[in-house]
């Protein structure tokens, strides 16, 4: 694997990240605001139902997490190629299984979580193009893993959980 084109896409990873953090801080504040303006009378079913949303966005991004993802899919004796359209296809399923879940949350969260899923397929389809024509699933899962035991913070996934449950406490 070329480690410039690694440390590329590591770079690229990392901008989406504090891009990220950005976003997050500026809802923060912007939610903050609104609760101080925000009218105290009823909604609890239409908070519940917010709630609900935050919980299984949560849920997602733990599920489409690289190292989970890849616990749960493998599939020994499937090629590299194979490996990584089954990673893509599964991230997909799990994101579009949970895409109704944006219209009961901001659109910085939702944005958060659409952005995970891009990074994760990203990581998943950079690194499988990296690797040689006879690569096994099992060489494109390490590959995976190592990138992020590597580097810590080339996963959104700490980031997009934190906004979520901040956002979700916001509302109990």
């Amino acid at each position: 694997m070329d480690s410039n084109l690694l440390f590329i896409a590591v770079i690229f990873a990392l901008l989406v990240a504090g891009v990220l953090v950005f976003l997050f801080l500026k809802q923060r504040k912007e939610l903050k605001l609104a609760q101080q303006n925000q009218p105290t009378d009823g909604g609890a079913a239409s908070r519940q139902l917010q709630l609900q949303a935050y919980e299984r966005l949560l849920l997602l991004t733990d599920r489409v997490s690289l190292p989970n993802l890849i616990q749960r899919v493998n599939t020994p004796g499937l090629s590299a190629r194979d490996m990584q359209l089954l990673l893509v296809q599964s991230i997909r399923q799990e994101f579009e299984h949970n895409v109704t879940q944006q219209m009961y949350v901001s659109p910085e969260a939702w944005d958060a979580v659409r952005n995970f899923k891009d990074q994760n397929m990203l990581i998943v389809n950079q690194i499988g193009s990296f690797l040689p024509p006879d690569a096994t699933g099992g060489d494109l899962n390490k590959h995976i893993l190592d990138l992020l035991v590597e580097n810590p913070k080339a996963s959104l996934q700490n980031i997009v959980s934190e906004a979520l449950s901040f956002e979700a406490k916001k509302l109990m």
